[in-house]
């Protein structure tokens, strides 16, 4: 996932307190300096690392303690009866075991640590709130409010496999109020998180880098097993909260799709502080997917969920403006799918149904659950927003189609047909899957027409302009109406991102963006420019994005003007920001309504 460096670069970690340190290679050692957890202190162990050289794994270059997020939860070790300790020991004893054999083999990249969490994609610890940091530029008037992006950043070291998605959710936030700024990053507190803490070890399955084959059934049963036994609680979620972020109903919401969403509150200072598991008021009883979709005009918060186990294996479901919940819609599908974004225009929604599945009975043959299925057929479902069952929905067929996220979609009904917008990218599987074929990811336009159930499928940029587009956005004042101009992220040399394209949706023109030399960033947001009036275009706004310099291992935030496509700002941030996921920009205004 990251290129070689120097082996010298140490990482500090929440060393997990009954696994024993890892050989990453048999060449000169680098010492690492490793944290246990402890009651009432923090104990510093020393141990040394073989790291071959050159090596995948080039982790910060500082040596800064990596401090137990601090809360209520902290140091609340568990009392267990006698039954529970022998339990916990047997179990123990066997994970062991599990870990040992599993090691005897090489993992795939797609879920080995070395690779996965390497270099600026390596943890680092919270930052509590820092203000007036140094400005080069000047931020515009118009940037008052909080910019807020999640992303995974594992609390312990992985023992086994582990994948990038598999990290535990943290909010990085930059504040803004009359020119100047702040910054901090906190953990979103999750149950999972919290027990993990606790217990002084990672207890919690990972889904992507540790469920696959019969190891993944042996962690499952683990898992379980500790249910059972009561040394953990598994029935009130196990999401990592570290994808998507919205703002929705005066609350900001952090999401995984295999959990309810987390409640974040933002303090006047610029603290991020988890309010805990949210479930709209009891209104909630499923998990909720990471790309929920905000209509500009109406308010309204729609989204998906999807069950990998039982049927229905698909719902969709609204918020109105104050917060109601509508039944739930469920979508028929023969198989669990994929499913970790979706579209909506003024008057539907769109569904993807695509190649991508779950088949758990892939574990019990040693491969894991998550397949391409190449016989399968993608389509496109077009369901009424408003509508109260599924039988109003149209599938049409996209073969050979896997858009991991959609950017945007809209109506056009002299031709009766749906715009979707959105990355194709081939192998459709690759993210999840070792695989030797080089990613792409093309930013396509796909005209799904309702009355022959027809679609097409084109590249929009010309192929000399061909570069790989995946996370961004378009105008959110925007979404669901048609658009001119997308804004995404270089990922190129994947899985980096050298900086972000302002592609014309209806041109194919190509305007790009380049961070600078050895500089990687992420997905850019768009903010529009909420003091330019009704006559301002489209592309009126700014772009930001997290930038970090590999060559200096320092961090910061740039605000580029869209329009002109020059730095205004750069803001320099007093941490490290390891490469991420989702954000979203909160409001000055919308701030002061805060639940």
């Amino acid at each position: 996932m990251a290129s070689s460096a120097p082996a010298s670069r140490s990482s500090t970690w929440v060393k997990p307190t009954i696994s024993s340190s890892r050989e990453l290679g048999s060449c000169p050692s680098s010492s690492i300096s490793l944290y246990k957890p402890n009651r009432k202190k923090h104990q510093e162990i020393s141990c040394s690392v073989q790291i071959p050289t050159p090596t995948i794994l080039h982790l910060p270059k500082q040596s800064s303690t990596y401090e137990i997020p601090s809360s209520g939860d902290t140091g609340n070790a568990p009392r267990w009866n006698f039954i529970q300790k022998a339990a916990a020991s047997a179990l123990d004893a066997v994970e062991e075991a599990l870990v040992a054999r599993e090691k005897e083999h090489p993992l795939p990249k797609t879920a080995d640590p070395r690779v996965q969490i390497a270099g600026n994609f390596a943890p680092v610890p919270e930052h509590p709130v820092q203000h007036n940091l140094p400005v080069t530029g000047e931020i515009p008037d118009c940037i008052r409010g909080v910019y807020v992006r999640n992303g995974a950043n594992p609390l312990y070291e992985p023992v086994a496999g582990h994948h990038f998605f598999d990290g535990d959710g943290m909010i990085h936030a930059v504040k803004f109020h009359g020119g100047t700024a702040s910054y901090a990053c906190r953990f979103t507190e999750t149950i999972r998180l919290v027990q993990e803490r606790n217990l002084g070890r990672p207890i919690f399955p990972k889904a992507i880098g540790e469920l696959h084959g019969h190891s993944g059934i042996a962690r499952l049963l683990l898992f379980y097993a500790r249910g059972i036994f009561g040394l953990l609680d598994h029935r009130h979620g196990a999401g990592v909260a570290n994808a998507g972020v919205v703002y929705f109903n005066g609350r900001l919401l952090a999401m995984s799709e295999d959990d309810l969403p987390y409640h974040v509150r933002i303090t006047s200072s610029g603290e991020l502080k988890t309010a805990g598991r949210y479930d709209f008021d009891a209104q909630l009883k499923t998990t909720m997917i990471a790309h929920p979709k905000v209509d500009p005009v109406s308010g309204e918060l729609f989204a998906l969920s999807y069950d990998v186990v039982q049927k229905p294996y698909l719902r969709y479901f609204r918020f109105s403006p104050s917060g109601e919940k509508s039944p739930d819609v469920e979508i028929p599908l023969c198989e669990p799918t994929m499913m970790h974004d979706f579209a909506i225009t003024e008057n539907f929604v769109v569904i993807p149904d695509q190649q991508v599945v779950f088949k758990l009975p892939e574990m019990i043959s040693g491969g894991s659950p998550v397949v391409y299925d190449k016989k399968k057929k993608s389509r496109f479902g077009i369901l009424p927003k408003y509508a109260k069952d599924a039988s109003g929905i149209k599938w049409v067929e996209a073969p050979d189609c896997f858009c991991f996220h959609l950017w945007n979609a809209w109506e056009e009904p002299e031709s009766n047909e749906i715009v979707v917008i959105g990355s194709c990218m081939t192998p459709a599987d690759s993210i999840f899957n070792e695989c030797e074929e080089n990613l792409e990811s093309v930013l396509s336009e796909i005209r799904l027409n309702l009355k022959t159930g027809k679609s097409t499928r084109r590249p929009i940029m010309r192929e000399t302009d061909q570069v790989n587009l995946e996370a961004g956005m378009v105008n959110r004042n925007m979404l669901g109406r048609k658009t001119q101009y997308a804004y995404l992220a270089i990922a190129e040399p994947w899985p980096k991102v050298s900086g972000f394209a302002k592609v014309d949706l209806f041109s194919g023109e190509v305007k790009k963006y380049i961070y600078g030399e050895e500089k990687y960033g992420g997905e850019p947001l768009f903010l529009p420019n909420s003091n330019a009036g009704a006559g301002a275009g489209e592309d009126g706004g700014y772009i930001l994005s997290f930038v970090h310099d590999e060559s200096d291992w320092n961090s910061e935030l740039q605000i580029v003007n869209a329009v002109t496509m020059k730095l205004e700002a750069s803001i320099e941030l007093p941490s490290r920001v390891p490469y991420g996921f989702h954000g979203t920009f909160i409001s000055e205004k919308d701030l002061s309504k805060q639940v």
